[in-house]
């Protein structure tokens, strides 16, 4: 039995021989090594073409946006996965990456959908403002949250959200995407009946749409982004161990309730 799709098997990524290797076609020690930069390499790994002085930009600055941010569950995963099994630092680090998802971290990719679908719509002839407005109003009444709206920490508004939005004005990137990320700012409010403060997923997505990038791989940037915020908290626990004491932190927080019935 054969899955998938029937066709040719074939790759344009990359080929290697005894005294050569080829990506995308271009030679990897002569062209690329020392010839461009790893954000530079990454946007053509994902795209096969060469990086632009805006997509170079914003790739570093969203990198760099979204790499840290503190003891959220993603480094604490990786924290005690890495203190209970400390030979395995790539466990570690793929403990923490598994926990990006719809709720925390992965929100750019579920940025991007809304967004895409959106300028669908409008491209079809569809009034922006309404077009949001349903969407908005479509989510908020299947009872789900708003991608990119809304947080934990940052409660008026997201410091890393008001920069990318400014450097995108200034340097003349914002696009069709990032006026529709900015109209779901009212519309979602409307919807959900309070203001919520716009979180870095949004234009995160937005920009990288307004640059075309693909918007299928959005998940690669927080996944490229933070696996280097894991590494250097695993490179911090090796030194300042803090895994333990955040376990039995969990264990003194939580109070045990069970009985002869169970739960």
């Amino acid at each position: 039995m054969v899955i998938g799709k029937p066709g040719p098997a074939r790759s344009a990524l990359c080929h290697a021989t005894s005294d050569h290797i080829e990506i995308c076609g271009r030679d990897l020690t002569r062209d690329l090594m020392g010839g461009m930069s790893f954000t530079e390499y990454f946007y053509f790994l994902m795209t096969g073409r060469e990086a632009g002085d805006a997509q170079r930009y914003f790739l570093d600055l969203l990198l760099v946006a979204i790499a840290e941010h503190g003891l959220v569950p993603t480094a604490v995963a990786a924290r005690m996965t890495y203190d209970a099994a400390p030979d395995s630092l790539q466990g570690a680090v793929a403990a923490g990456i598994l926990g990006a998802g719809s709720v925390i971290l992965g929100t750019a990719e579920l940025c991007g959908r809304i967004l895409v679908e959106a300028r669908e719509k409008v491209d079809a002839g569809g009034d922006p403002d309404d077009v949001v407005a349903a969407i908005a109003m479509a989510i908020a009444g299947r009872g789900e949250k708003m991608p990119g709206f809304g947080h934990p920490v940052h409660k008026s508004a997201d410091p890393r959200t008001v920069r990318i939005l400014a450097l995108a004005d200034e340097r003349g990137v914002s696009g069709g995407y990032v006026d529709l990320a900015r109209r779901f700012a009212p519309a979602v409010a409307q919807a959900v009946g309070k203001k919520l403060p716009m979180n870095v997923s949004m234009p995160i997505a937005a920009v990288l749409l307004d640059l075309d990038f693909p918007p299928d791989m959005i998940k690669a940037i927080p996944l490229l982004a933070r696996t280097a915020g894991l590494l250097a908290h695993l490179a911090e626990e090796q030194t300042r161990p803090i895994g333990f004491v955040m376990a039995a932190a969990a264990e003194d927080a939580i109070a045990y309730d069970g009985g002869k019935a169970g739960r």
